[in-house]
């Protein structure tokens, strides 16, 4: 997936109506929490708190936050079958949660029923591909949404420092046959994302179309099935993360160290622009991506 850095002078303003400011938090879901969290924490993050009164846990490694939720009462957990984990949420950080979320109803987007129990924050949401949700979240800076729904695990580092400086560079998702053009104005519409040149490319997975955020902090890829895959057999799904690095090789070789295996081939190696790492537990994967800054 290379966010260029730009003179703002030289680029129009974006609109970005939902007063978007990056990720706040992606979230998996599984019924095999302690799997999943062996396979996060070789890729550097570290359980740093968990829920109060679910079966969650908050992971973290420099500036990104990541949740396993493994709640036997949340449908998407159930739905996670064979012991498998998939990213069930991504949460957006925005201006104005409700006005957001608002906005979002207002364009056709359907609303995410509260689940919140007494002393817990709600969180506004709203359903995204195959029973995903996107929340909106405005309590990130002074004040974060973990301090009322979480408690920190004693004597763990609640800031561990990220591998090789990685961060959010973006999403991946699997759409179905034919429907690129669908999801591109659904983006468009709904959140103020807008088209990357099929001529720019990133990473060493150059497949589907490129979106960008409005605020120019991450990116999504949408990926058709290949055309001699059945319609079945690609169910849409949010698929995978991509983290941005500086130095790709020197973070592949820091994870290789933690037990991460690379998926190579003569196809697709690690090298200076990206890497794939091979699945575990069936479709957990992760892409590292060249990111200059």
């Amino acid at each position: 997936m290379n966010l260029r850095t730009t003179d703002r002078e030289a680029v129009p303003e974006m609109p970005n109506r939902l007063g978007i400011q990056g990720i706040e938090f992606i979230e998996y879901a599984t019924n095999r929490p302690q799997a999943l969290g062996q396979v996060l924490e070789s890729m550097g993050f570290r359980p740093v708190a968990r829920h109060r009164s679910r079966e969650v846990t908050l992971y973290r490694q420099g500036g990104m936050n990541l949740v396993v939720n493994a709640s036997p009462d949340d449908a998407r957990v159930s739905a996670a079958a064979d012991g498998q984990a998939e990213i069930s949420a991504v949460a957006f950080r925005v201006q104005d949660a409700l006005k957001a979320h608002t906005r979002c109803i207002d364009l056709g987007a359907w609303s995410v029923a509260s689940h919140a129990q007494a002393m817990e924050l709600h969180i506004p949401a709203i359903h995204g591909p195959g029973g995903t949700r996107y929340y909106f979240v405005d309590r990130w800076q002074e004040f974060s949404i973990y301090d009322i729904d979480f408690k920190p695990i004693p004597t763990v580092d609640q800031h561990p420092a990220a591998v090789e400086g990685m961060s959010y560079f973006g999403v991946v998702q699997y759409i179905g046959s034919a429907r690129s053009v669908d999801w591109m104005a659904y983006y468009e519409h709904m959140f103020d994302f807008s088209v990357i040149p099929d001529e720019e490319r990133f990473g060493i997975l150059p497949k589907g179309k490129l979106m960008k955020s409005p605020c120019g902090q991450f990116l999504w890829q949408l990926i058709e099935p290949d055309p001699w895959m059945e319609a079945d057999d690609a169910p849409e799904s949010l698929k995978r993360i991509g983290f941005g690095v500086k130095d790709v090789a020197q973070a592949v070789k820091k994870l290789k160290g933690n037990g991460v295996e690379f998926v190579e081939s003569k196809e697709l190696h690690p090298e200076d622009r990206g890497a794939l790492t091979r699945n575990a537990l069936g479709a957990v994967s992760f892409e590292l991506v060249y990111q200059a800054s």
